[in-house]
């Protein structure tokens, strides 16, 4: 696995008359019953979780459950009760002021439900305003502009209004807006919640395609499990401002830490989530025939179904292990 590029620790954040004063108060670990008593609003409880080196981590929570408020001590666009945060080397929460101007000029994409594009400006304009910011050469941030528009699928449209746009191509110029300066970190919060089922899924596939080309370390936020399955490596459920588990679409379903978590995943469709090497057993002898270990259930599930006997499941041309029929019914059935 890469290099983590965030790396966060212990991260509070809560509301009250004195919160810094009130975790020390408690050795920084107050109970749920002093917060409440206190008085205070705990949107961010003890969050610990590493980002590595492109890959693609998903926040997931109800409305409420502290996902939107992580990403924004995360990237310091409001200020933690407590904890550490380290982006890319750097202490982020002793950053002065210049130097966090600098990371998110330089460093940060960032990129919400609502698109916020300057009406009044070109999708051309839009795009090459960060680097307008930075003070970039208007004939350098024009062909820049122009190489961005064409990656996110807006070629031709250079000169065009948000006005004049669909709400897939706005967030697209939104999308290609964060991306001008290059960010070593992304920062996604439900980019595609307002958008129509349609055109949500088209947006899901650009912006796979674009991480297939630019393998940018990301953290996306979004309240639909769905979305989440599609494009995260990783997978980070929170509740009541706590991670309550971080790991893959897999993890969570097969092995869930809390019961929270069991509940959050119980409908999630198992046969087009789950791998064959997450169901098989011992190799066995006696089997015949063969499936990919890494192939998905769904994808397999006939040809397991109908055969009389245990197969083998083979990976890299080496035989791992074997699958039965019965393996795959009760994983699929276990919840009804």
């Amino acid at each position: 696995m890469n290099q983590p590029k965030i790396i966060c620790k212990n991260v509070w954040k809560l509301y009250g008359p004195d919160p810094k004063k009130f975790l020390a108060e408690h050795d920084g670990n107050p109970d749920t019953a002093a917060i409440k008593a206190g008085g205070y609003i705990p949107a961010v409880r003890d969050a610990s979780l590493e980002v590595h080196e492109s890959e693609i981590v998903v926040l997931m929570g109800l409305s409420g459950s502290g996902k939107s408020t992580l990403v924004r001590c995360l990237s310091r666009l409001i200020e933690a009760t407590a904890g550490s945060i380290d982006f890319d080397g750097q202490d982020l929460l002793a950053a002065s002021e210049k130097e966090l101007i600098e990371l998110r000029r330089h460093k940060m994409g960032m990129v919400f439900q609502h698109f916020a594009l300057f009406p009044h400006r070109t999708v051309l304009e839009n795009v090459a305003f960060p680097l307008e910011v930075q003070g970039v050469d208007h004939e350098v941030r024009t062909a820049k502009a122009l190489e961005i528009i064409d990656l996110v699928g807006l070629a031709g449209r250079g000169d065009y209004y948000p006005r004049e746009l669909s709400g897939g191509q706005q967030q697209r110029v939104g999308i290609g807006r964060s991306l001008a300066v290059e960010p070593d970190v992304w920062f996604l919060d439900e980019p595609f919640s307002a958008l129509d089922p349609l055109i949500r899924k088209e947006m899901q596939d650009e912006f796979l395609r674009l991480q297939s080309t630019l393998h940018k370390t990301i953290v996306f936020i979004t309240h639909d499990f769905d979305e989440a399955i599609r494009l995260a490596d990783r997978i980070a459920i929170m509740h009541d401002g706590i991670i309550e588990q971080i790991g893959t679409a897999e993890d969570l379903v097969t092995n869930p830490a809390t019961d929270y978590v069991a509940a959050f995943t119980r409908d999630i469709p198992r046969a087009n989530l789950l791998r064959v090497h997450t169901l098989m057993g011992p190799a066995d002898d006696a089997a015949s025939g063969e499936v990919e270990g890494n192939a998905k259930v769904a994808s397999v599930a006939r040809q397991i179904l109908d055969s009389p006997g245990p197969l083998r499941v083979v990976e890299d041309g080496n035989v791992v292990g074997s699958i039965t029929a019965s393996q795959v019914t009760e994983a699929l059935f276990e919840n009804d």
